[in-house]
């Protein structure tokens, strides 16, 4: 198929979420070099991606685009050996196990504080805030880390484990507003080496740990955005963890990213430039993996306040770039726009939820009444 005829099947599945090729609307297309076609039609997602990195393509309102795309489910139209190979691996190997449970965190949590604490603003809290009040990113991520420990029904005294502690905000929030002692566990230096310093003088101790070797008992047990780097595979033995770890009459919460529908094909280029060896649950995956385990209290569903979050990240960072740039090269830069652009196109189309849900081990006497 020669170059024309592939720019025409562009055209035309483009046309089908209202997108022109070289239009002057913020969500069309502009081309810089021809070949992003043929890049695009054998390499799927992937080849998008990478022809964006490379600067083969723009668009005024990225993220706007990238909905448009994914709402009319191109992505589906777009399946290559590139989909299947990182399917392929996601289903048949652990990648989430020994040695390969801490590679996330030398890939992506060990890129720099600085690039993170530039984007991610007064806190260093990577997911979803909470918008149902609030009007700006540090509120939202306050009001998230407090409904967090008001679902936990949280109490002075209280031992807490957080599974994927991340810079150790969530822990000194809970230590300095409900007087908690606490273990946070990562499998990033930099986030254990921050958490530490970050918690100083509190009576919380932050180990480099993977969550399979943890056995102690504690009042609450929680992650937040830790659980889509836990694998399918290793799904049970998250929950196996939380039950031998958790109190009879104590409370756990996960909040993670869910897939609407089957259990969710790794993406591509997610995959080789983002958040290596990922992957976002099913609820029935959950739903499976919590069986004979826990009594499910409560689920809540934010996730359109993602969209929110990930556009104020994006103007954070771009923001921030001047200073940034000294660090991190061009390419960087659009890798890291694209990265957020896509990731506010997944849940303003509502392909992906952000999921808290409430555990109990036997059901809380009298019901739980959930807190929002």
């Amino acid at each position: 198929m020669g170059q024309d005829d592939l720019k025409n099947r562009a055209s035309e599945l483009l046309e089908q979420a209202g997108i022109r090729i070289d239009g002057d609307a913020p969500i069309d297309l502009c081309v810089h070099d021809e070949r992003l076609y043929a890049r695009v039609f054998a390499h799927g997602s992937l080849g998008l991606g990478e022809a964006y990195m490379d600067g083969w393509w723009d668009a005024d309102d990225l993220p706007g685009l990238c909905t448009r795309l994914l709402t009319a489910g191109l992505d589906q139209e777009l399946k290559t050996l590139d989909t299947l190979l990182a399917h392929l691996k996601a289903r048949f190997i652990n990648l989430q196990r020994g040695e390969r449970a801490f590679e996330i965190g030398r890939v992506h949590y060990d890129l720099g504080n600085d690039l993170f604490q530039a984007m991610l603003g007064k806190r260093l809290v990577y997911s979803c805030g909470y918008w149902a009040k609030a009007d700006n990113l540090d509120d939202a991520q306050a009001a998230k880390l407090d409904l967090v420990c008001r679902k936990l029904q949280l109490k002075t005294g209280q031992r807490v484990l957080d599974i994927g502690c991340g810079w150790g905000e969530a822990l000194k929030y809970a230590a300095e507003h409900y007087g908690i002692e606490g273990v946070g566990i990562t499998v990033s230096q930099e986030q254990a080496d921050y958490a530490r310093e970050l918690c100083a003088g509190l009576p919380i101790e932050i180990r480099l740990q993977d969550y399979h070797d943890i056995n102690e008992g504690f009042d609450a047990v929680y992650s937040i955005g830790m659980f889509e780097h836990v694998g399918g595979k290793n799904y049970r033995a998250y929950f196996e963890t939380v039950s031998r770890c958790l109190k009879d009459d104590g409370l756990s919460l996960l909040h993670c990213i869910g897939s609407n529908g089957a259990p969710a094909q790794t993406d591509a280029w997610i995959d080789k430039y983002i958040f290596p060896n990922s992957m976002i649950p099913a609820a029935s995956q959950l739903t499976a993996a919590m069986e004979d385990l826990f009594v499910v209290e409560d689920w809540h569903n934010f996730g359109a306040d993602y969209d929110r979050t990930l556009t104020a990240w994006r103007a954070n960072f771009d923001a921030a770039w001047p200073a940034l740039s000294t660090r991190y090269d061009e390419r960087f830069r659009r890798m890291w726009h694209y990265y957020l652009s896509v990731s506010t196109a997944v849940f303003r189309s509502r392909r992906d939820q952000l999921w808290q849900l409430v555990l109990s081990p036997h059901g809380v006497s009298g019901g739980y009444r959930a807190a929002r």
